[in-house]
């Protein structure tokens, strides 16, 4: 009999928000005439950009024709797109990347999670408690032990280094769910860390866009010796609206060695490429001018505006939350609030209380680990309209 990969056994029963999906279609269901309104899964509501949609209109065109018409995609990027992503994404913070340490794909989602593939099974991975779910699962996928590193309000969710060796170091800052960021000087002390202790960081980067504060950094590259320790994971989900187009990508510099079990050093960069090249056929075309487009200067422009569209839900959200006496935590460098449950009720309970009673949609803080127990995570990305409903359901309960 064929036999199965035991450590997916070791999982939940579903992910964590295909069970929220399934709680909020049974709840529609018997329930067909309340309006439910969502500020709980990340995804954006707001019109891709113009400048990008001309460009994929431009880019769709070109298929219609033998001369311009392209087929598979390099395996790691078009020029063009990889070009704009070092000139604007890292040379104005001063950060020098060559365009073979860019590896475009569908999103930071696939690469957080395919990244385990040339790396050890063997490693001890230490991830932030709570973190976002993919972090864990796909390690668990692969038999790897999971160190936890508890972030909760009385350490300012600051994660307290571990206890014991650790080879791999998972950080995701702006930090999804609880909105909250690392300074410069305290995302130094994780590459000093990773440095003096031979590990590695895959830093997730993909809400950078939304950072107000002048001390947050964008990239960890910006820290002294990163590029000795870290990946980096970037995004056009949030930062462009790109969730149903499906593009980010994934920086490893050259500079980053690993070894085998043997002691032989290994340039991860390459192993990195070999993988890709494996198991992943390339962006589509029409997608990378797509975020090509991104950078343009209209681009920038209207992505400014969106951005500071969900910025100001999240400022709405958060200003009348407190002013009810709840206690909340980011919102500021990101789109997510991360709120207290009233006297100390549970996660679950408090979202059955919002889906039942006001029919909110938020997603459970334990859903992202035991130290989001008694937290709820509510999303900036709704219409403002839904929003100010949410928000006024709220105050009148």
């Amino acid at each position: 009999m064929v036999k199965i990969n035991d450590h997916f056994t070791s999982l939940k029963g579903s992910y964590l928000f295909a069970e929220i999906a399934q709680r909020v279609k049974a709840f529609k269901a018997a329930n067909p005439d309340k309006k439910v309104i969502s500020l709980g899964i990340g995804d954006v509501t707001q019109p891709i950009a113009p400048a990008v949609i001309e460009a994929i209109q431009r880019a769709t065109q070109e298929m219609a024709s033998a001369e311009t018409m392209k087929g598979y995609a390099p395996d790691f990027g078009y020029d063009f797109l990889v070009n704009a992503i070092i000139k604007n994404d890292f040379q104005g913070r001063g950060i020098e990347l060559s365009p073979d340490e860019i590896f475009v794909s569908d999103g930071a989602k696939s690469d957080t999670g395919n990244i385990g593939d040339i790396l050890s099974a063997d490693n001890i991975v230490a991830i932030t408690d709570p973190s976002y779910p993919v972090y864990i699962d796909t390690n668990r996928m692969a038999g790897r032990t999971i160190e936890l590193l508890p972030c909760v309000a009385a350490n300012g969710f600051f994660p307290a280094f571990p206890e014991k060796k650790v080879d791999v170091i998972y950080l995701c800052y702006p930090n999804n769910p609880t909105g909250t960021t690392l300074t410069k000087a305290q995302l130094k002390m994780w590459v000093d860390y990773a440095i003096e202790q031979e590990a590695l960081i895959l830093f997730d980067a993909a809400y950078e866009a939304f950072i107000s504060e002048d001390d947050i950094p964008h990239s960890i590259y910006e820290i002294a010796g990163a590029k000795k320790v870290a990946i980096e994971f970037r995004s056009f989900s949030k930062t462009a609206g790109f969730t149903g187009l499906r593009c980010g990508y994934t920086v490893v510099p050259k500079e980053l060695i690993a070894s085998t079990t043997q002691g032989e050093k290994i340039a991860l960069n390459q192993l990195w490429k070999r993988r890709q090249s494996t198991k992943f056929n390339g962006t589509a075309y029409i997608v990378q001018r797509a975020a090509e487009a991104v950078y343009s200067p209209e681009g920038q422009v209207q992505i400014r505006e969106t951005i500071a569209y969900y910025m100001q839900n999240a400022t709405i959200i958060k200003e009348s939350l407190e002013k009810l006496g709840l206690k909340t935590y980011g919102g500021v460098n990101a789109p997510y609030i991360w709120l207290k449950t009233p006297d100390d009720v549970s996660s679950w309970n408090f979202f059955d209380h919002l889906l039942n009673d006001l029919q909110i949609v938020g997603t459970p803080g334990v859903g992202f680990g035991a130290s989001g127990e008694g937290f709820l995570r509510l999303t900036a990305f709704g219409k403002r309209e839904n929003t100010l409903e949410a928000i006024e359901r709220i105050i009148r309960s």
